[in-house]
């Protein structure tokens, strides 16, 4: 199931036959076949917002605004098809709907991105358009979610998960793997 990692990543993080949760919140794993998992790259993207000509001379025209990740692609990768991940949040009593964000990248030669929201600067009017992915979700462990994701194609993908009890100045961490 697992096509491409380094054999440190692919140590088994099981503990008597059960996956231990991830050491840290919003740290996440795949879960590979068996008591084995690997856990996701972590990154910290940066945010590009960027407008048309049209908003600078005219106050017409859309602004958008993307996250973008260095690299093409994730070293962390599997199979397309139904996909397993456990998340670790600050607390398991959420609903991980709330907390969690699995989304779609495009992936371009050197980065990977979304776009988080775009704006129409005349209308005044703003639409979110990450990809969500929709999910399944159990508890799992103290503090950490078991996430079903069914028949996940191929392409690029983001797990953030946010702290719904605090607002800080804490950088965004995107958690990202592969399906081929």
């Amino acid at each position: 199931m697992l096509l491409f990692a380094s054999a440190s990543v692919l140590q088994p993080l099981a503990a008597q036959g059960d996956i231990d949760e991830p050491q840290f919140a919003g740290e996440g794993y795949l879960v590979l076949s068996g008591a084995q998992a690997v856990k996701l790259e972590k990154s910290i993207p940066q945010f590009q917002t960027k407008a048309g000509a049209g908003v600078y001379l005219a106050g017409i025209g859309k602004v958008h605004t993307k996250l973008t990740i260095p690299g093409c692609c994730s070293a962390i990768r599997t199979a397309a098809g139904p996909v397993t991940l456990i998340v670790k949040a600050v607390d398991n009593v959420s609903d991980p709907m709330s907390i969690v964000s699995v989304f779609r990248m495009e992936q371009k030669k050197k980065q990977r991105k979304a776009e988080l929201s775009s704006a129409n600067a005349f209308k005044g009017n703003s639409s979110n358009n990450l990809q969500y992915i929709m999910f399944e979700a159990e508890k799992y462990g103290e503090s950490s979610y078991l996430l079903f994701i069914d028949n996940l194609p191929a392409g690029e993908y983001g797990v953030i998960v946010s702290n719904p009890n605090a607002l800080d100045e804490r950088a965004t961490i995107v958690s990202t793997f592969g399906v081929d």
